[in-house]
């Protein structure tokens, strides 16, 4: 598993507070603060052995981060410059996303020597100008100023209360300035306010010295060195907001939903360990997991055939159960649009399935299972997945409903003879583009599964308007380029109410990454919007440090909360006893808080 430094490698992508430096006088200096000496950890900085940072500083520059001067000193106590820091984040922070263009100011000349790194602080916004246009590279930071930069970066977030905070940990809270109040709160919930001699005093409008700078970047990356005597306020219990807990209940890989008894263990240990939302499968391999009438109607078997689900009803059971702990249950219709290739339903209505461009109705999903799709275009495909979804609205007593990718299909389909023909209609005679992938040809059908979405939407509200409507897909440019599912959309269109998008990604860099996406970070200012985490894979051990760390940047990042994919890998599918994993699990969530839901007050 990764070092514990490298969840937060890539975290700083967003600085965008005003900064203030002095004047550059020695480009050693400059060296020295971004450029390490040869051999780095072997040299022993002269004059930081009796500095209260010294551990700190060691330990960046044994991470090639930070630098002492030629003569091997550090001059710890030495302010730093605005470009200074610009080139300190550029090395501490190398693989940060380019997020905008920009970052030519008229007071940072062509032969600047800091220049490219202001340019790249700006474009990663790290860092901007001022309201003036000028960067202003030789003033000081100061204390507030460079605590700001690093929590707007981070994308921290706490609800805590202002005013009682600051004046609970800082006895010289009035002089932070109000544009920086929110932010030093949160950086004092996430323990980076370092004050020394006296930690009650920050000091804010100070210059920042080259240890301080040093102490709060420490803090930041959360790398050892910082006396815990200097670490300014409390560690926030966790707070009673609302939060996202949810877990996918699957029947692939788990027999959880096949024995009432295992289910209802599994809902009572759920709820000890914290968990608030249920998503249930219902809608796999070409069957229910309910009893259907639709089903009967159209294949002539209501429910899965598994032995565990006859004469039973397992979302009754899940619903009654969940409900009475104060568990949200939101069925998830997993295969959406998709069938097993030898399903019943597709030998019943083989004129149902779309198809590639050669015929082909056949996809191999993982290079094992043959699938088809149903076509998402056709009327009477909509009536059947219509006729499925408000079956369960009426029948049950649900919080939402839940769909995923599988309510597109994939990109290289759609040349059925239906689709073409519709295609045509709307093309003065024209025949879709023989390439899959034309940009044209992808929006068009999925504006038209978005069309199909508008009328599901409203079937749904029509029959009980306080059921959700969750979605949970792949990042936008991968489910909109691969399945046609153009979610960005239908959240523009009020037609999802509650977003858990799949960010189920080893690395940690990648995992900020897609967190970071415009229309990840959209959907989450106007509706409660999560984070699917790996927990596991049969076979495919995810440990609990790498889940830690992820539910750690959902929470700095103020999403809603988090999703597992998928319950038996929570626990079973691990390299740890399932006693040591629920343990683990319960420092995660350590009491039980209230889901949060658009219709009950919600806000971001």
């Amino acid at each position: 598993m990764k070092q514990r430094l490298t969840p937060i490698i890539n975290r700083l992508l967003r600085i965008r507070r005003r900064t203030g430096f002095i004047l550059l006088l020695l480009f050693s200096f400059i060296l020295a603060f971004i450029n390490p000496l040869p051999s780095y950890s072997q040299v022993q900085l002269t004059d930081i052995q009796n500095h209260w940072a010294s551990a700190c500083i060691q330990n960046l520059a044994e991470r090639n981060q930070i630098s002492g001067y030629p003569d091997k000193s550090f001059r710890p106590n030495q302010p730093v410059t605005r470009a200074e820091f610009a080139a300190l984040l550029n090395k501490v922070f190398p693989d940060a996303l380019t997020l905008r263009a920009g970052g030519d100011f008229p007071d940072v000349s062509q032969n600047f020597w800091g220049r490219s790194a202001i340019k790249r602080a700006y474009e990663t916004d790290f860092l901007t100008g001022y309201p003036d246009g000028r960067f202003r590279p030789n003033q000081n930071i100061s204390r507030v100023q460079a605590l700001v930069s690093l929590v707007s970066g981070l994308q921290l977030s706490l609800n805590l209360p202002v005013d009682d905070t600051l004046n609970k940990a800082l006895s010289d809270a009035a002089a932070i300035p109000n544009y920086a109040k929110a932010k030093i709160v949160t950086a004092l919930g996430q323990q980076m306010v370092v004050n020394y001699p006296n930690v009650r005093q920050f000091n804010p409008n100070r210059a920042a010295t080259r240890g301080e700078v040093a102490a709060f970047v420490c803090r930041a990356i959360q790398a050892p060195g910082v006396p815990v005597a200097y670490v300014a306020g409390e560690a926030p219990v966790v707070s009673a907001k609302p939060e996202l807990r949810g877990v996918w209940l699957t029947n692939v890989d788990s027999d959880v939903l096949f024995s009432a008894q295992k289910l209802s263990d599994a809902i009572a240990r759920l709820d000890t360990l914290g968990f608030n939302t249920l998503y249930p499968t219902v809608w796999n391999w070409g069957y229910t997991l309910y009893p259907s009438p639709v089903m009967q109607r159209e294949i002539g078997i209501s429910l899965d055939p598994t032995p565990g689900l006859q004469g039973r009803d397992m979302l009754k059971e899940t619903i009654t159960q969940g409900h009475a702990k104060g568990m949200g249950v939101i069925p998830w219709f997993e295969f959406g649009f998709m069938a097993p290739a030898d399903s019943e339903l597709a030998k019943r209505h083989p004129e149902w399935l779309t198809e590639r461009r050669n015929g082909e109705t056949v996809w191999v999903e993982g290079g094992v299972h043959d699938r088809v799709w149903l076509n998402p275009l056709r009327p009477d495909v909509q009536k059947f997945l219509t006729d499925l979804v408000v079956e369960i609205v009426e029948n049950y007593d649900i919080d939402g409903i839940q769909f995923d990718d599988h309510f597109g299909y994939p990109s290289d389909f759609g040349y059925d003879d239906f689709t073409v023909e519709l295609y045509k209609k709307e093309h003065n005679g024209q025949e879709p583009p023989t390439e899959a992938k034309n940009s044209d040809w992808i929006q068009w059908r999925a504006d038209k599964i978005t069309d199909f979405m508008k009328d599901l939407f409203a079937e749904i509200k029509a029959e009980k308007s306080d059921v959700l409507v969750s979605l949970s897909p792949n990042p936008q440019e991968f489910s909109r380029e691969s399945y046609l599912l153009d979610w960005q959309n239908w959240e523009r269109l009020g037609l999802i109410e509650e977003l858990i998008v799949q960010v189920y990604r080893d690395d940690l860099a990648r995992f900020r990454e897609e967190l970071n996406h415009p229309s990840i970070r959209q959907a989450q200012e106007h509706i409660p919007t999560g984070i699917g985490i790996l927990s596991g894979l049969k076979g495919r051990f995810v440990p609990f440090s790498q889940i830690e760390n992820q539910v750690k940047i959902v929470r700095d990042r103020g999403f809603a909360g988090v999703s597992f994919f998928f319950y038996e890998s929570l626990w079973n599918y691990t390299n740890s006893t399932a006693e040591q994993r629920q343990s683990e699990f319960k420092t995660l969530f350590p009491n039980k808080v209230k889901r949060p839901n658009v219709y009950d007050d919600w806000s971001s």
